[in-house]
């Protein structure tokens, strides 16, 4: 005798506030179920989860009749609890029998902290540094790592192991901060506001993820200098620079690990008596120890050392807080769910003391609210840890969209995040399409697959037929309407914007094809980036979904300045949509009376109310 009403958390007549709360905060909760149903009594169960699962049982008040529906009402006091808490109910009936409702997740955040809002309002363009622009072509004797540097920039990436049955990663192409200078205009004009940046320190891979030494520039990039002098040219521009953090583990080829002793101090593979041997976890002195995914060139740092977390955040020379001082405005934390929580914690610490604007994004690929890492539910969000995280869970469901899912998936899987996320989580996440960790954006939704069917080499020459191409172009354009208008940082992995194509790492890390881009793709970005730019709804507004039924999804941006309404129809079908005011398509200039409207097959609107 339950039904869908008898408990929404979603509905304010079940459940106020909505979704997370900061702690303090006192739920009103209300059951409301059938009057036909013959129910006399309702109780609350509450599981306090970082509170040793503290069990509180509450009896619930019956308030009335609503209709044909029982009311039966309790107040759930957070107190000064902070994390989840997972709730159900109990019906009783007159004739003796019980139903169970639940369980429900409620989010308790520490709401005592300011939050900056600016990574949520504008659009992040993220940079693999070696691969976006070079100034020159670089001399790469006496750097670490062994590298070569490819002559040719539209070279394809190394991809076969060497004689050593290795994939090294030691090629690279030489892509400098000299020549993101020369480029900052071009950004500017695409509607950048936040560069964020993939590792930039000493490192001898050409991703640069095995860290050799973070108080170095890799001076294939540059010098310290030349990083301080982008960070103030970016900054009189009206962008911020992020940095990616990738402090869980270190490069083998380290001047801390050292493995192959180039650098001249001792590092804790030439001895016990190093600074840094506390640094790692060695079950056998020098051979093994513990890394990153058992990938031996990526040796596991030991967060819990003290003289580790001076080095990286407790310092006052700290390397978090030098680099914000250079210049940098924000920190983006590689594998943020195997560092210790009080790591993080430290991290957010050190930052907000250095710069009170500075932010933590953290990557987590699920849902970080109920992210369980090492068998520890996460804090991520809780506040004092991330203020945001790379939102995976929308990229995953806008791409099942795009690929022929259904628009109420997304909107049930971004209810979901809505609700358990704390507001500045919501706002501050950042949403993307495509990372440096996925294949191209074009070919997925080009050819409808990784391609992982097939042999590497085919992969590696792989480029779309022209059908398959204009199919992914037009889904791209869509899944890039909806990524601006969508609350959070709208993310663009460098060269979505001119067409770049390839699988997986490398071939969707080949340098940017400077004057070879897709005029199309280009001018719908910049379009979209001016939107973001100058349309306050889609910096700050709420989100109200409009019609999500098969393939059409739209939804409303408002509560700051005009209304601004995301129309996307993914099917082969026209389909109609309710415009409410006269409007105009931000992305044509085509005007629209309200009404019923019809949305060609695969196209999108992108409208604001049009100026009588």
């Amino acid at each position: 005798m339950l039904d869908a009403q008898t408990f929404d958390s979603r509905d304010v007549r079940c459940k106020q506030p909505y979704g997370a709360v900061p702690a303090g905060t006192r739920v009103n909760l209300a059951l409301r179920p059938l009057r036909t149903g013959g129910f006399s009594e309702g109780l609350l169960i509450a599981y306090f989860e970082s509170r040793n699962e503290e069990r509180l049982e509450v009896p619930m008040e019956w308030k009335g009749m609503d209709g044909d529906r029982d009311v039966f009402q309790v107040v759930l006091d957070t107190g000064d609890y902070v994390g989840l808490v997972w709730y159900s109910f109990r019906l009783m009936g007159l004739d003796g029998r019980q139903e169970e409702l639940g369980p429900y997740q409620l989010t308790v955040y520490d709401g005592a902290e300011r939050v900056p809002g600016w990574f949520g309002e504008g659009m992040t363009y993220q940079i693999f540094p070696d691969r976006f622009r070079r100034s020159r072509i670089p001399d790469p004797t006496g750097m670490v790592g062994g590298r070569t540097v490819h002559q040719d920039w539209e070279e394809m990436p190394e991809y076969r192991p060497d004689a050593r049955g290795e994939v090294r990663n030691r090629d690279f192409f030489g892509g400098d901060f000299r020549g993101v200078m020369e480029k900052l205009p071009y950004l500017q004009d695409l509607g950048v506001e936040t560069i964020y940046f993939c590792p930039v320190f000493e490192a001898p891979e050409n991703h640069r993820y095995g860290t050799g030494d973070y108080e170095k520039i890799d001076p294939m990039l540059g010098t310290e200098e030349d990083f301080r002098a982008l960070c103030a040219a970016a900054h009189r521009l009206g962008m911020k620079v992020m940095l990616d953090g990738v402090f869980n583990h270190q490069g083998f080829v380290s001047r801390y690990f050292n493995g192959d002793g180039f650098y001249p101090e001792p590092g804790a593979c030439q001895s016990q008596d190093s600074p840094y041997y506390k640094w790692y976890n060695f079950s056998h002195w020098p051979d093994k120890y513990d890394s990153w995914w058992g990938i031996y060139s990526l040796p596991a740092v030991n967060e819990s050392e003290p003289s580790y977390r001076d080095y990286i955040f407790g310092g006052e020379n700290s390397i978090v807080r030098r680099w914000l001082r250079a210049g940098a405005d924000a920190w983006r934390l590689d594998v943020a769910d195997e560092l210790p929580d009080d790591f993080v914690h430290g991290i957010h610490q050190a930052a907000r003391e250095t710069d009170p604007n500075a932010v933590v994004i953290g990557e987590v690929w699920e849902d970080g609210s109920t992210k369980i890492a090492y068998g520890v539910r996460r804090k991520h969000i809780l506040g004092g840890h991330c203020d945001g995280l790379m939102n995976y869970p929308f990229r995953n469901s806008l791409l099942g969209y795009l690929m022929g899912g259904k628009a109420e998936d997304f909107r049930a899987a971004m209810e979901t995040i809505r609700e358990n996320y704390p507001p500045f989580a919501w706002r501050t996440a950042m949403n993307f399409l495509g990372t440096h960790d996925t294949p191209r954006i074009l070919t997925l939704l080009g050819c409808g697959t990784d391609g992982q069917d097939h042999d590497k080499d085919w992969r590696a020459a792989y480029h779309m037929t022209e059908s398959q191409y204009l199919l992914g172009r037009t889904k791209l354009m869509l899944g890039a309407l909806v990524l601006f208008a969508f609350p959070g940082s709208p993310t663009v992995y460098y060269g979505d914007e001119a067409g770049m194509e390839g699988f997986e790492d490398p071939f969707n890390r080949r340098t940017y094809p400077w004057g070879s881009e897709d005029q199309t793709l280009l001018d719908w970005y910049t379009a979209l980036g001016k939107a973001r730019k100058e349309l306050p709804a889609l910096r700050r507004g709420d989100l109200f979904w409009g019609q999500t039924q098969g393939r059409l999804l739209t939804f409303l941006r408002q509560g700051e300045g005009e209304p601004v309404l995301a129309a996307v129809n993914v099917g082969l079908k026209s389909a109609a949509v309710e415009v409410p005011w006269p409007a105009r398509d931000w992305m044509t200039g085509k005007e629209l009376a309200p009404g019923r409207r019809l949305l060609p097959p695969l196209s999108g609107w992108l409208l604001v109310p049009r100026q009588s």
